[in-house]
């Protein structure tokens, strides 16, 4: 190291610790274990999420790389959401809120057994932000290493992941598909361990920990069951003292340079609008806030060069065996688009690691002279019914739909927006808006798949947009535009819509606006009624105290 003074001195070293080594004692470590830095490997494994089911593999295999490298490896926990499971009732309002549990218990875990470095073993959707987010916010030398992507299904021939079981929930009620091949579908579409198979937001964030240099090149993609995905694993516990000899340290590697490189990499994958989120709130534990508007300075100058499902049939197994997240940086590295000399978790700078690559299939990763459109994935809109931002992610969004007049169908929850799409109530033409499930409404700012899925499994994704403060999965393709800020909750214009007004959407030009007069609105907010929350009791009563609008990624304050 550096600095000879380790942060596990402060347990292991002096007389007057000697009651702190007879603990690790305890636990069977020996004097020359602890002669040995400290690695806390925080791992996300437990048996109730797909995407985490195999963690206490890719755990066992970065202690093994930690020994190798001379350090101590200490296996402690961290939890998790299953946003699958939890979609479409009382669990997804646990969701969101859980990445600021998941940050607190590392930090905690971390500074209360004074680690010198970790090894991050998350894989799931708000566990690698959570983790992130502590490795920024505790600085001391760390390391992704995720679990990896599940492999796809098949059904019918063609590649399912978990959002074409969504979809057929919706064509079955449409009549589209019989409820033997529902139970065929659902028994196919899932076939193992890892992070569900599209570039939804567990895969967005696990490529974007890559490209934004906290993980090592094919974290993001290098399938869970993979032979590769272990060995991997025991690199990072091997690198993870590599990083601690150097005193390399997050706040090193997330800097604003390296979350442009991040947003880049982003537009041009078309990730989960779910990434904005995190993206701002990682940032801002490091001390280099985005504002909303950076998002759409960097979509109008990248190319987008993947469509992955659910923006078309590719997965992320496909984007590997193309190249990976190197594969993508390669090509927008060619037109200029990254900093090539940042610092990552290789102990290289960005263009070192991408030395040598090569994009081997074209058709997955499009070349940077040919790509899918000329700008990403992803779009911020701005007007009178978000002051202060939505996003949509226009690259799953169809061609006809872009531009778009809209009537409003107003619903104040998720459920009864789902009642009247499985009754048959929306029409072509239609916006549904669906309020007071932002950040503090929700609280916690549900995905809405279900009703986005449905929509697509009865074949309304071309003619219908849907419109909310809260959020969508990554799994989500049509026309859907969440995170809409301010929030209903706290008094927004989302609040003032009525049943029939128009609302004009241009994604390409980022606007979204209410067709009511000034007037008009100034009159309806006079008479809008304070929230009142039902939430009285419980963590969540304390987050929504706490918690702040979409557009500062729904951190706490």
């Amino acid at each position: 190291m550096t600095n000879t003074k380790r942060i596990s001195d402060q347990v292991l070293k002096g007389t007057e610790r000697a009651p702190h080594r007879s603990l690790m004692y305890a636990l069977g470590l020996t004097e020359e274990e602890m002669k040995r830095p400290l690695i806390g490997v925080v791992s996300a494994f437990n048996e109730i999420i797909p995407g985490h089911i195999h963690l206490d593999k890719i755990a066992e295999a970065a202690k093994a790389g930690v020994r190798m490298a001379g350090g101590t490896p200490l296996l402690v926990p961290a939890i998790g959401v299953c946003d699958g499971i939890a979609m479409g009732h009382v669990g997804m309002k646990y969701s969101l809120p859980s990445r600021e549990l998941i940050a607190d218990s590392v930090e905690t875990l971390a500074l209360a057994h004074c680690f010198d470095a970790m090894v991050l073993i998350p894989n799931c959707d708000k566990i690698v932000p959570g983790m992130l987010m502590a490795a920024a916010r505790i600085n001391i030398p760390s390391i992704v290493i995720s679990g990896g992507p599940m492999l796809g299904g098949n059904f019918g021939g063609r590649n399912t992941s978990l959002s074409n079981m969504f979809e057929a929930v919706g064509a079955h009620k449409a009549n589209k598909m019989t409820a033997q091949e529902l139970v065929a579908c659902e028994k196919n579409a899932c076939p193992g361990c890892g992070s569900c198979a599209g570039m939804f937001t567990a895969n967005s964030m696990n490529c974007l920990s890559e490209a934004i240099g906290m993980a090592l090149p094919g974290n993001g993609t290098i399938p869970a069951v993979a032979a590769e995905r272990t060995r991997l694993a025991k690199k990072a516990g091997m690198q993870i003292m590599t990083l601690l000899k150097k005193n390399l340290r997050p706040r090193d590697i997330l800097t604003a340079e390296a979350f442009t490189n991040a947003l880049r990499v982003d537009m041009a994958l078309g990730c989960s609008t779910n990434s904005v989120l995190h993206l701002c709130a990682i940032a801002h534990e490091a001390g280099v806030p985005i504002p909303l508007k950076r998002f759409n300075e960097i979509s109008a100058t990248t190319p987008n060069l993947c469509r992955l499902s659910p923006a078309g049939a590719d997965l992320v197994q496909d984007l590997h065996l193309a190249g990976g997240v190197p594969a993508v940086m390669k090509e927008l590295s060619k037109a200029g688009l990254l900093n090539l000399k940042l610092p990552t978790a290789t102990g290289k700078n960005v263009g070192q690691n991408l030395a040598g690559v090569t994009n081997r299939n074209p058709q997955v990763v499009r070349p940077i002279e040919t790509p899918f459109s000329p700008t990403g994935g992803l779009a911020v809109l701005f007007g009178n019914i978000a002051p202060r931002g939505a996003i949509v992610k226009r690259s799953a969004v169809a061609p006809e739909m872009l531009t778009a007049n809209c009537r409003a169908r107003v619903f104040d929850s998720e459920e009864s927006a789902i009642e009247a799409i499985f009754a048959g109530r929306i029409k072509k033409g239609d916006m549904v808006v669906i309020r007071y499930e932002g950040p503090r409404g929700g609280p916690g700012m549900r995905e809405m798949l279900s009703p986005t899925s449905a929509l697509a499994g009865m074949g309304l994704d071309k003619e219908v947009a849907l419109l909310t403060d809260g959020r969508f999965s990554g799994a989500t393709r049509g026309a859907a535009i969440g995170h809409v800020s301010p929030e209903a909750a706290d008094g927004g214009p989302i609040a003032l819509i009525k049943e029939g007004d128009r609302i004009a959407v241009d994604i390409p030009k980022y606007k979204i606006n209410l067709q009511v007069s000034a007037a008009e609105l100034k009159q309806r907010a006079k008479k809008l009624r304070p929230f009142v929350s039902p939430v009285k009791t419980g963590w969540l009563s304390r987050y929504q105290r706490m918690v702040s609008s979409a557009d500062m990624g729904a951190i706490l304050q």
